[in-house]
């Protein structure tokens, strides 16, 4: 007799009930408060928040960034790769804890 819906009636309810779930504090974009329009490659200090421990680039729901800042901190960490001032790779059984000690 009765007609089952499709199946996105049976979901949950989006919208301000999942900010409520969160659990996490938002993130935000700290080029975008220091109001940064260039990131340089040769900045080492700076683009190191956002390389993990094997120098891997880190995602945007870890490191905050905005999706332009986080184009512009890809685009600066290859840059510095390809002139290397960052290694490609790392040896993954011997992993530094600081690898930006031997960076200068």
């Amino acid at each position: 007799m009765f007609k089952l819906h499709s199946i996105k009636w049976a979901t949950k309810p989006k919208g301000p009930i999942m900010a409520e779930r969160r659990k996490f504090k938002k993130r935000f974009c700290k080029y975008c408060e220091q109001k940064v329009e260039f990131i340089d490659y040769k900045d080492l200090s700076g683009l190191k928040f956002s390389l993990s421990e094997r120098f891997k680039i880190m995602p945007r729901r870890l490191t905050g960034n905005c999706k332009r800042h986080q184009e512009l901190v890809t685009i600066a960490i290859k840059r510095a790769r390809q002139t290397a001032l960052i290694p490609y790779i790392v040896d993954r059984k011997n992993v530094v804890e600081n690898p930006f000690e031997n960076v200068r």
